[in-house]
């Protein structure tokens, strides 16, 4: 057991301090399973902005159910912000290259034994592929998985999402030194770097690294062999399903599906990009989930959508 783990109340898991190599400290929490965490270890990736804390439920789902999880933050958010975020230097590929790095090789000292799976959301699908570790993953769960690239965004949101994220978020970036998401109510403040990768990456997500560091990330990716599967929801305006076949066709050593669920599929009139992670589905698509972190097989075979 990692001696950096310290006891909270029950229902707030274990509080845990991650090392990334580079010296950045993430706090986080894990969470065990009675009886061993038989099922596994879940490593839970946040999507961009939104603080590990939203995710806590579906974790404490997933222990009643036999895993155990680690829950954490990026660096930059929630219980990983700096003091001063202003001029902090984060970037969106540090999240992956170095914070899902130090979780996995954090989880993976803690326990050696038994499958070590993901699921990610939004960013967080994509982000393993890049961190060096993501070899020891033994099976991933993706929701809304992409990498923001506008071209992507749903047709009837386009422009809207276009002046958003990448004409007033980077504006208010270089005004503030960081983007305030709070003060927009537009989810957690970002660091700069993440807020501008974001805003300014293209059709390619390795155009964003410096041109000697791109064969490399593609390498990377290419290097994950860990069965994928992919969740798009048709009313998803980020995760669309272009955006979901151009995030999963980095991962060309590993087995891939994407399915396309819908609304109805759980008797609602809308899901969007972040509602799967409410515990208002906790006894639809998270009790589907279970199949596929499991067993390692598709809860939703007739949902299949093409590569």
């Amino acid at each position: 057991m990692n001696e950096n783990i310290r006891t909270v109340p029950d229902m707030d898991g274990r509080a845990v301090a991650i090392a990334c190599r580079d010296g950045v400290t993430l706090g986080g929490h894990v969470w065990a399973a009675p009886g061993g965490g038989a099922a596994g270890t879940v490593i839970v990736n946040p999507a961009t902005g939104v603080a590990a804390r939203y995710y806590h439920r579906y974790a404490r789902f997933l222990v009643r159910h036999g895993f155990d999880v680690l829950t954490y933050d990026y660096r930059g958010i929630g219980l990983s912000r700096p003091a001063r975020l202003r001029g902090c230097r984060y970037r969106w590929r540090d999240w992956g290259e170095l914070d899902f790095d130090a979780a996995v090789r954090f989880m993976r000292d803690r326990r050696k034994d038994g499958p070590l799976l993901v699921v990610g959301h939004s960013i967080g699908g994509f982000l393993p592929g890049l961190a060096e570790s993501a070899t020891l993953v033994d099976r991933m769960l993706t929701v809304g998985a992409q990498y923001a690239w506008w071209g992507d965004y749903a047709p009837h949101r386009r422009l809207g999402l276009l002046l958003k994220w990448h004409v007033a978020m980077p504006a208010a970036t270089a005004f503030c030194g960081y983007f305030p998401g709070r003060r927009f109510g537009w989810l957690e403040d970002l660091p700069a770097g993440v807020a501008n990768e974001w805003s300014f990456r293209g059709r390619r997500f390795e155009r964003s690294h410096p041109r000697h560091e791109r064969a490399k990330a593609l390498c990377r990716m290419a290097a994950v062999k860990a069965p994928i599967l992919a969740v798009a929801v048709a009313d998803d305006e980020l995760g669309t399903v272009p955006a979901i076949r151009r995030a999963l066709r980095y991962y060309t050593g590993a087995s891939r599906q994407a399915v396309l669920l819908a609304p109805a599929d759980y008797d609602r009139e809308a899901i969007g990009h972040f509602s799967l992670f409410h515990d208002s589905h906790a006894s639809g698509f998270w009790i589907d989930t279970l199949l596929w972190l499991r067993e390692s097989r598709n809860p939703w075979p007739s949902r299949l959508i093409g590569p």
